[in-house]
């Protein structure tokens, strides 16, 4: 079985069958068993965790159980054997697979392998693939989740830093104007970005849009004076 967090919390089978989850808080406790993939998380802090200082239960332990029941179904009734995964190590929970087996970790892994590559096609080619397994915001609906809330800022940090690689290594391929176009909205919504800004400038300006690339800069410049009091780097 697979897992997803990067946009809905999903589950599928070894054949590629979405899992029904049903319930926001069977969500939230696959959602923090996938953020400690691999490892045992108590009982009391999934409680935590899931349903904060006021469980709305006077027995959470019996409430977590229930919930974890239900997840195990789930697993069942889509793969056979698959109830299995969740064990019930003493004093919690573990869902006890291969932490390949996320989305998120593949993306991470797929992004060193960018890093260490020196072929500006085989980047993008497998920033490509990395980008591609996002549906959306990490963690979803429990992106601010306080169990959720580091992971998923890390994982949001990482993309950023996959597109600018991606945009880096396009460019040195020689792609300027679909980059140029391509990083538009990217550079809107994180206008302080200074990676994605220089990529942008870059693009315009190789594709002959020089007055486009300056304007670029300059709304980078007076933002980071109004906004922070800075300059932009050499």
């Amino acid at each position: 079985m697979r897992f997803g967090v990067l946009l809905p919390i999903t589950a599928w089978t070894d054949a590629g069958e979405e899992v029904p989850i049903q319930g926001v808080k069977v969500r939230a406790v696959l959602a923090d068993l996938v953020v400690h993939v691999g490892e045992a998380v108590t009982a009391d802090r999934l409680v935590d965790d899931v349903w904060g200082e006021s469980p709305g239960s006077r027995n959470p332990a019996g409430t977590l159980s229930s919930k974890v029941s239900q997840l195990r179904r789930a697993f069942e009734a889509a793969e056979p054997g698959a109830r299995s995964l969740l064990r019930s190590p003493p004093p919690g929970y573990e869902l006890a697979v291969d932490p390949a087996a996320v989305d998120a970790v593949q993306f991470t892994r797929l992004l060193d392998e960018a890093r260490a590559a020196s072929d500006p096609a085989v980047v993008a080619a497998t920033l490509t693939r990395a980008l591609a397994l996002w549906r959306g915001p990490a963690y979803g609906e429990f992106a601010d989740a306080p169990f959720a809330r580091a992971a998923a800022a890390r994982l949001e940090e990482q993309r950023l830093t996959a597109h600018e690689l991606l945009a880096r290594s396009r460019l040195e391929l020689g792609e300027h104007a679909a980059v140029a176009d391509e990083l538009r909205e990217l550079v809107a919504a994180h206008p302080w970005r200074e990676g994605l800004r220089m990529a942008h400038v870059l693009a315009l300006y190789r594709s002959g849009r020089q007055a486009d690339a300056l304007a670029s800069f300059e709304e980078y410049r007076r933002a980071l004076l109004e906004e922070l009091g800075l300059d932009p780097s050499p």
